[in-house]
């Protein structure tokens, strides 16, 4: 083999990275999951430390000689795509200071603490305080962004979470939806008002609850070996490959809100595990985008969740979980997680409407990031598109409202539309092993999801970014994202 020893020192850069970022992530996630209140300001203090010192380890002068250096030496297919991968992490980084970093770490830490508080207040003229330092640093982050990239503001901060995704493909994808949703919406709330639901009686005991989540978690092939399930405000994933930290959240009066997140999650959490062990330190090795990511999670929880197939297999675990009762008769089970009714939370959302929650925040912090709205205009914004999209009143309620999500608190714009096209991306795959495996749904109805799970690693898990996203998708359905695959699925799933 040839000699390739600029190649290698980049490798080793982000190696080094790697293993910093990964003390990082696990503070993230006790931030969130296991942090006294008391600690928040020490924390917010370290992770803005720790942000520094990555980002100075991102921008160091010497990293373009040798990136230079790096493209003219005989690379492997793997090495030149990490090397791909390496020069967009290092352009991203060089257009932004070390001092934005740093605050916009501290800010996020400082807004998501005190919006834990805000939230189950109302309190949204107090979450403004915040918010609006949190807003002018992302904005500033995005116009640094766009110049370098020669792209607009928000298209700059949707291509962190969703490299090569414009507000173009965006506004044709959903501007599509938007035109056939509110009918199906309709007819599916028409048909299931015919039918009959026996509503589940509680309560539900946290702790047996937490018993069947992690039960269904080992059902679906999660690796407690490298990785865990706890509690947080708002469930996610996090850790590192190495491990993976989940969390959701429990209500007693209610189940399947923690389970089916939980089944979420999981999906998110095998990706993560699955990813090429041999290269794992590198960008080449890292999820290739959050859309992908969400792919994954969707795929769990509502392509595979939903399933009636499956559904069948979690009704016997929640009779052991929570006693007998008829509602957990497995055709009922099933209309119960199949209920498409409109609702105020966008993570408890059914699947057919939660395309509306995404559309409504797209069109929401899009205008925000390009300055046509200040942060004062959202809940009235809010308002009127939830009554337009789902025909809900959403007026004064906050909490249930703008303040629902983590996101905004932590500067997280551009990254809503992930989870709209991650459902899409879901719906392709599963189309795609349909086609190569015609007897697909027999093997979930008896149990057997491993031609699943085969599928996902082989496609998608094992591939982490040696590809582009639209090289990734032709590879594993034999075409790019095709919104055509959602609407189908809808519905067979609502109105076959």
């Amino acid at each position: 083999m040839l000699a390739t020893p600029a190649y290698d020192a980049l490798a080793q850069t982000y190696l080094r990275l790697h293993r910093l970022g990964h003390l990082q992530s696990l503070a993230g996630w006790d931030q969130a999951a296991k942090m006294p209140p008391k600690g928040n300001g020490a924390r917010a203090a370290a992770l803005s430390e720790m942000a520094a010192l990555l980002h100075r380890l991102r921008t160091d002068p010497a990293l373009a000689e040798t990136i230079a250096r790096a493209e003219q030496e005989a690379l492997s297919d793997m090495q030149r795509a990490n090397l791909r991968e390496i020069q967009r992490d290092w352009r991203r980084a060089n257009a932004l200071p070390e001092s934005l970093v740093q605050r916009r770490q501290l800010a996020g830490s400082h807004c998501e603490h005190a919006w834990r508080r805000q939230r189950p207040a109302n309190d949204w003229q107090g979450f403004l305080g915040n918010f609006r330092e949190v807003l002018a640093i992302a904005r500033e982050e995005a116009t640094l962004l766009s110049q370098r990239q020669g792209v607009s503001r928000y298209d700059a901060l949707m291509d962190r979470f969703e490299p090569g995704m414009t507000c173009a493909n965006v506004d044709r994808v959903f501007g599509e939806v938007r035109q056939w949703l509110p009918g199906l919406i309709q007819q599916v709330r028409e048909r299931q008002a015919q039918q009959t639901l026996l509503m589940p009686v509680g309560p539900f005991p946290v702790e047996a609850q937490r018993r069947l989540c992690e039960r269904v978690m080992r059902l679906l092939g999660f690796d407690f070996e490298a990785g865990r399930l706890d509690v947080s405000t708002h469930p996610f994933c996090g850790g590192v490959p190495e491990d993976v930290r989940l969390t959701t959240r429990f209500q007693e009066h209610e189940f399947l809100g923690s389970l089916m997140g939980t089944v979420h999650e999981t999906g998110h959490g095998r990706y993560e595990q699955n990813l090429p062990r041999d290269w794992l330190g590198q960008p080449v090795a890292e999820a290739r985008s959050m859309a992908l990511h969400e792919s994954q999670s969707l795929s769990f929880e509502m392509q595979l969740g939903a399933h009636p197939g499956f559904v069948a297999q979690l009704a016997p675990m929640l009779v052991e979980a929570f006693g007998d009762q008829p509602a957990f008769e497995p055709s009922n089970l099933h209309r119960l997680i199949t209920r498409v009714k409109p609702g105020f939370i966008r993570v408890d959302a059914d699947e057919v409407t939660y395309p509306a929650h995404i559309i409504l925040r797209y069109e929401i912090e899009r205008p925000l990031i390009e300055g046509e709205i200040e942060a004062e205009d959202i809940p009235a914004l809010w308002d009127a598109k939830m009554m337009d999209l789902l025909g809900i009143d959403t007026r004064g309620n906050y909490k249930d409202g703008p303040l629902q999500d983590v996101h905004w608190t932590e500067g997280g714009f551009g990254y809503f539309p992930c989870y709209s096209l991650g459902a899409m991306f879901a719906a392709q795959w599963f189309a795609a092993m349909r086609h190569e495996r015609p007897d697909l749904d027999a093997h979930i109805t008896r149990g057997d999801l491993a031609p699943v799970f085969d599928w996902l690693r082989e496609h998608i898990w094992s591939q982490a970014s040696r590809w582009t996203t639209d090289e990734l998708a032709v590879r594993a359905s034999g075409e790019t994202l095709n919104p055509a695959h959602f609407k189908a699925h809808l519905q067979a799933r609502y109105l076959a």
